[in-house]
This record gives C-alpha cells, structure tokens and sequence, in this order.
C-alpha cells in the first residue's frame, strides 16, 4: 500500500495508469484502522489491476476538501483521474471485494480469475 500526500496526490492517484483505491482515514479513528487491516489482506488479489493507497486526512486537508470527504473512514477508487466509486464507513471484506470487482468492471480493468479466492 502506497503512502499519498496533497503534494503526491495528483501524481500517484490522478495520473496511475491503473485504477487506485484510496482510503481516507485518521489515527485516531478505529474503524479506519480495522479497514486499513482488510484492505491489506484484498491488496494481493487485486495485484497489477489496483493499486491501494492511504491518504492521512488530517494532514493532507486539500484532497480531502476536493472530494468533500466528511466521515472517515471513507474509500474512493478513481480510474484515469475520475471517481469511478466512492464508500463511506467500514464495510466487510466481502463487500470490499465486490465492490473493487465492479470499480474495475466500470474501469474496463479485466479480472484476474486465478488470484480470486472462491467464496
């Protein structure tokens, strides 16, 4: 998982050749820690489709007016530097997996059947 900044932002997320998700969180949030931990298990089934990126909202305010994030944590997965889907809380891993599939789906990203596990 890569590691964004306001100064990185338009680098690493906008202008990736493959689609990002990006998790918006804080130190102090608990639920922002739980999902840092499940995104860290999805990140090898989703190798070379998605790459996953975490921004510190308290100390990157600019991307987190921009896309007028209220509620940490909050995910945003952008292909060719647009919004492709955006999640607000912390959700199961199961529903981060679908949701990833169809970002990608929306992003014309094909699927990698021998990295998915079986459900």
């Amino acid at each position: 998982m890569i590691t964004v900044t306001d100064a990185t932002f338009a680098d690493a997320v906008l202008a990736c050749d493959v689609p990002v998700a990006l998790d918006f969180w804080a130190q102090w949030c608990p639920p922002c820690h739980a999902i840092g931990r499940t995104l860290a298990e999805l990140e090898p089934e989703f190798a070379g489709r998605l790459v996953f990126a975490k921004i510190n909202s308290d100390e990157n305010p600019m991307a987190t007016r921009t896309y007028r994030v209220m509620s940490l944590p909050t995910l945003i997965v952008f292909s060719r530097g647009n919004v492709i889907v955006a999640q607000v809380g912390s959700r199961p891993k199961s529903h981060l997996r679908d949701m990833f599939e169809a970002a990608l789906d929306k992003a014309g990203v094909g699927a990698a059947v021998s990295q998915r596990p079986q459900r």
